[in-house]
């Protein structure tokens, strides 16, 4: 009787640490993303000729502007970092829990680079194709004044987007849901739907896109029990996303 008290006790903790990560990073995003579409979706111009910037500018002032961006980068960090603390904190270390540590360099580069080439090419047909249907808004990877430093932030910018997402929506998401004993096929899909839904306000097309591609890192996941390679590969995607747009003419991204 006083073990399964104890048991359940340990199962609601562990159920209300997860929805309070969940809270102060993405499922928080999530929630703003679903209003920001559904304000998007009753404007009166259609989605598709809406505008949705990543990456923006804060200040006119360009040491302000540079001040902001890091700021911005190194605070977003934290829900990751309290993930890998609260998991340590029961599991001893969390960094091979996770498969966040260096045991295997060049082993993770590689499949992190195997995994943007294999994402990013349908990614960008899926993106294509949703701009030709009108279900996305148009997207600005990068909107930086051209200094110095744009280019240095938005690499920390894309790694910072990896660190937070594969952290939280793979590794410690998928650790703790299976902990409470989800079924496989419902942790994979929580994490996939969740990757989508703090998409949602570019459109429906990059929920899509992310919750296909939150099925296959979920997957790696589950696989290999790294998630470093998973963080490789988004950084590389995001690389190519937000430093291509800011170096390249313009037209080059008028299918966006």
């Amino acid at each position: 009787m006083t073990v399964d008290l104890e048991t359940r006790r340990a199962r609601t903790a562990l159920r209300s640490e997860v929805l309070l990560v969940l809270g102060v990073s993405l499922g928080q995003s999530a929630i703003y993303a679903a209003v920001t579409l559904i304000a998007r979706l009753t404007a009166a111009r259609p989605l598709s000729q809406q505008t949705a910037t990543l990456n923006a500018s804060q200040s006119s002032r360009p040491l302000l502007d540079l001040t902001y961006q890091l700021l911005g980068i190194v605070f977003a960090l934290v829900p990751a970092l309290l993930a890998v603390h609260l998991l340590n904190r029961d599991r001893g270390d969390a960094r091979a829990t996770l498969g966040l540590d260096a045991r295997h360099p060049a082993a993770d580069l590689a499949r992190g680079a195997a995994l943007a080439a294999g994402i990013g090419l349908p990614g960008l047909v899926l993106f294509w194709l949703a701009a030709r249907l009108g279900v996305n808004a148009t997207v600005v990877p990068a909107a930086l004044p051209e200094l110095w430093w744009a280019v240095p932030v938005l690499i920390l910018a894309a790694a910072q987007n990896a660190i937070l997402e594969e952290v939280v929506v793979v590794g410690y998401l998928m650790t703790r849901l299976r902990e409470l004993g989800w079924r496989t096929g419902a942790v994979i899909a929580t994490s996939a739907v969740l990757r989508g839904s703090y998409h949602l306000y570019q459109g429906f097309g990059a929920f899509i896109g992310n919750v296909i591609m939150g099925v296959v890192f979920a997957l790696f996941f589950l696989r290999t029990r790294r998630v470093l390679p998973l963080v490789v590969a988004h950084t590389l995607l995001d690389v190519v996303a937000f430093v291509g747009y800011a170096l390249l003419p313009r037209e080059w991204f008028s299918w966006l």
